[in-house]
């Protein structure tokens, strides 16, 4: 998929995403703004109740959306004969919509009105849905190949170019000048010095400075403008690779603990579902069939 058709397809779930809420929302504002001994007398009640044709509906289509969303990419992810079947990251891409989606489907179908059993369900869908967007956070700062695949210290490593070399093939600098931008791309903070947040802010200042000093330094060296920014460009690489070293183990770690918060409310969720829909059959709710 190139970088336009995936930002078509990014787009495109996201508008899906934003139309569905909208026109549900515009459908049943009126209702949904009625108290709850008045809806019974609502002309959209039979319609936008839990059991009516709309709200069970989209409770149905919700509660697949999300069992699909987690399966398919549960399979792509641990069964090696789905390995080829696109890249891992869209994948994701794909379960997050779903996900995203099937929640919001589920919150109209309640009516926002839940209790009893029901809503551990539902808040444990909320504590999936808030805990899935904090995993997203997390994945996107782990290193990965092009298909998705987590790389390891080594591979970052590898990535890491020469940057003194570089730097005598693209310009003409003076000793003094090539040793300061050279160690710029040194990391100069422990990642075990202080805790996590004043390492970021560190690491954040230091870089500033770091490119600052370089620019200022190539401007002084008079290098004309392409160079500079071909440097530059060169020395915000190597930083990034720098960070990208630093924060491997921890995210690795605090990805292993998001799983012990997410797993687990994702099957209570199922689970109280399967219950849920077992329930209103034996009591014989039927939607459309």
């Amino acid at each position: 998929m190139t970088k336009i058709a995936h930002r078509i397809y990014l787009v495109t779930l996201s508008l899906i995403v934003i139309v569905a809420l909208v026109a549900l929302f515009m459908k049943g504002y009126a209702y949904y703004i009625t108290s709850l001994e008045e809806r019974a007398f609502h002309p959209e009640h039979s319609m936008l109740k839990p059991s009516g044709i709309l709200g069970h509906g989209i409770g149905i289509i919700g509660s697949l959306f999300m069992i699909f969303g987690v399966i398919l990419y549960m399979a792509r992810k641990r069964y090696r004969i789905f390995s080829r079947l696109g890249v891992l990251k869209h994948w994701l891409e794909f379960h997050i919509f779903l996900c995203t989606l099937g929640p919001i489907l589920v919150l109209f179908h309640t009516s926002f009105k839940f209790g009893g059993i029901v809503a551990i369900s539902f808040w444990s869908m909320v504590a999936v849905f808030l805990s899935g967007i904090i995993g997203r956070f997390i994945y996107i700062q782990i290193p990965r190949s092009i298909e998705g695949r987590e790389l390891s210290l080594n591979e970052i490593r590898d990535m890491k170019g020469d940057i003194g070399a570089a730097l005598n093939q693209s310009v003409q600098l003076d000793e003094g000048s090539f040793e300061m931008i050279v160690a710029s791309t040194r990391s100069k903070i422990s990642r075990f010095q202080g805790n996590v947040f004043s390492r970021t802010l560190k690491r954040y200042i230091q870089d500033k400075k770091a490119l600052r000093s370089v620019k200022n330094v190539l401007r002084s060296n008079k290098i004309p403008k392409a160079e500079r920014t071909q440097v530059i460009r060169l020395v915000n690489n190597e930083i990034s690779l720098n960070r990208r070293i630093e924060r491997l183990v921890t995210m690795q770690n605090l990805f292993k603990y998001w799983h012990v918060a997410h797993l687990p409310f994702a099957l209570v969720m199922l689970v109280i579902m399967v219950i849920h829909v077992g329930v209103t059959i034996v009591f014989g709710y039927r939607w459309i069939f």
